[in-house]
C-alpha cells in the first residue's frame, strides 16, 4: 500500500480516498451474511400430513354464526338464520352457555368436551374486522372453542 505524506514542495490538498478501510467492512459482512444465511436456509426434514381438511363434528348444542356484509359495507352477523346485532350476539352467547352448564348439572360436573362451540362461517369478501369481531364476542361470552368452517376445495384444487 501506498501512502502519500507530502513533501516534494507541492501544496496542494490530496484527492485520493483510502478505500480500504470500506472494502475490509463489505468483506466482513459479506462473510457474516455466508454465514448465517446457510445457518438460516437448514430445516428439519419433516414429512407432513396429506389431510386436505378435517371434517367437522358438529353436535346439536353447537352454535353456527354466519358473517357477511351488509350492502352498505357494515358488519351482518347471522346466529343459525337469524340476524343479530352486536349487543344481542353477547347476550344469545353468554345465555347458551349458562343454559347448557345448567344442563350439564352445573360448573363442577362440566368436561370441555361438553361444552359448546362457535362455529363461523365468514364470507370471503367479508373484512376482517367482522369475522374478529365475532370471534372477540363468542370468546367474551365464555366459548373456549371458536373455529371456522370452510368450503373444502373441490376435486380438481
Amino acid at each position: 500500500m501506498a501512502m502519500s505524506v507530502g513533501g516534494g514542495g507541492e501544496e496542494r490538498p490530496m484527492s485520493d480516498i483510502n478505500t480500504t478501510p470500506l472494502v475490509d467492512v463489505m468483506l466482513v459482512l459479506l462473510i457474516i451474511f455466508l454465514v448465517t444465511t446457510t445457518v438460516a436456509v437448514q430445516t428439519v426434514p419433516l414429512k407432513l400430513p396429506d389431510v386436505r381438511f378435517d371434517p367437522t363434528q358438529t353436535k346439536p348444542e353447537n352454535v353456527s354464526l354466519s358473517v357477511t356484509t351488509k350492502p352498505d359495507g357494515s358488519c351482518a352477523v347471522y346466529w343459525n338464520q337469524t340476524a343479530v346485532s352486536h349487543d344481542e350476539l353477547l347476550k344469545r352467547a353468554v345465555d347458551k352457555l349458562k343454559a347448557d352448564v345448567a344442563r350439564l348439572g352445573g360448573a363442577a360436573n362440566l368436561n370441555p368436551d361438553d361444552l359448546p362451540e362457535a362455529h363461523i362461517r365468514g364470507d370471503i369478501n367479508a373484512p376482517y374486522k367482522c369475522i374478529g369481531g365475532a370471534v372477540y364476542t363468542m370468546q367474551m361470552a365464555g366459548f373456549a372453542k371458536v373455529g371456522f368452517i370452510s368450503q373444502p376445495p373441490g376435486n380438481g384444487g
